[in-house]
């Protein structure tokens, strides 16, 4: 069985954003005071999400993404994806977390069989860090960057390139893939920074990150993108690592677009850019049946915009403003 959108594509990963909570305050993500947090009744239970999943595994949806916020915030994540694993056609379990609170379950997380963790770090400075996240966590995010490596689990930093913040940093990344074998990726600011300002376009796109880092390391090789991938692949000869870019704001990678994602509350999105589809949460609460979920899944994705900045279009005309990135599911 296999789920498609409108526009023909398959639809085999979902990204669950568990909570909006975050411990750092990245000012890409949130503004300094914070957001206002929902009760936490207003969140879909693991008994929900657990649900969930396995009617979209019988579908063929095969990959999740665990997210936030930061989803190591929430009591019991790490039970709720040792339940995950054991769902039948659930075949990849990835997380992305700001690596704050993770060092302590690396080992569990390789004996679950995670696929990968994506880390987000801005920076490998740990000024700039407290000046980018507000917070003082650099030395616990680099600490669990080197237990992940030395447990071999797949990881990524996920760095968002920011034009008064981290320039310097993009050379520092790729000098960190000489030795490790990690994936950097370089992704485009979006605007999702919940406060509305701040962002007036993008002058730091794919192509200049390229061009940039072109400047410092000419001997690059493309490498071969998967077939639903977000991001363009590279790597310098002779290091042991790779590094992407991913053009979020750009948005050249929608042809391809095989993910739904899920906000904490339970809203689904067919795009990041949408302004939210429906509430899965009030459908399983009034009682739907398996079908009946499936059935307003399936009409949601008939209704895809064919890519992110349509359907970027289609939410300022309903619903102007600004979200955060941690209610959305980063």
């Amino acid at each position: 069985m296999a789920i498609f959108d409108q526009h023909n594509r398959v639809v085999n990963y979902i990204r669950l954003a568990v909570t909006d909570r975050c411990n750092l305050r990245c000012q890409y993500c949130m503004p300094a005071e914070g957001i206002q947090y929902v009760d936490r009744s207003e969140l879909l239970t693991y008994e929900e999400l657990l649900r969930l999943l396995k009617v979209l595994a019988k579908e063929g949806v095969n990959k999740v993404r665990i997210t936030g916020g930061e989803p190591f915030l929430r009591k019991g994540m790490f039970q709720f994806m040792e339940k995950v694993q054991q769902i039948e056609g659930i075949k990849k379990l990835h997380i992305t977390s700001n690596g704050t609170l993770t060092k302590q379950i690396i080992p569990d997380l390789k004996k679950i069989g995670v696929a990968g963790l994506n880390l987000s770090l801005d920076t490998l400075d740990k000024a700039k860090f407290f000046e980018i996240t507000r917070r003082d966590n650099f030395d616990d995010v680099m600490e669990t960057l080197h237990l992940l490596i030395d447990h071999e689990i797949n990881t990524k930093i996920n760095m968002v390139v920011m034009k008064d913040h981290n320039l310097d940093d993009i050379y520092r990344m790729v000098a960190l893939t000489k030795e490790l074998p990690i994936a950097i990726r370089f992704i485009e600011e979006m605007p999702f920074n919940g406060s509305g300002k701040g962002f007036s376009g993008l002058e730091w796109n794919h192509k200049k990150i390229l061009d940039h880092i072109l400047e410092e390391y000419p001997n690059i090789e493309k490498k071969v993108d998967g077939p639903y991938s977000t991001s363009s692949n590279y790597q310098v000869h002779g290091f042991s690592g790779t590094f992407g870019i991913i053009a979020a704001y750009s948005r050249t990678f929608c042809g391809t677009c095989n993910r739904i994602r899920l906000t904490p509350t339970g809203i689904l999105k067919t795009c990041l850019y949408d302004q939210g589809v429906f509430s899965i949460r009030d459908v399983i609460r009034n009682g739907a049946t398996d079908e009946q979920i499936l059935s307003a899944i399936q009409d949601a994705l008939n209704h895809k915009a064919v890519d992110g900045k349509t359907a970027e279009l289609q939410r300022f005309a309903k619903r102007p403003g600004r979200e955060s990135m941690a209610t959305i599911g980063g």
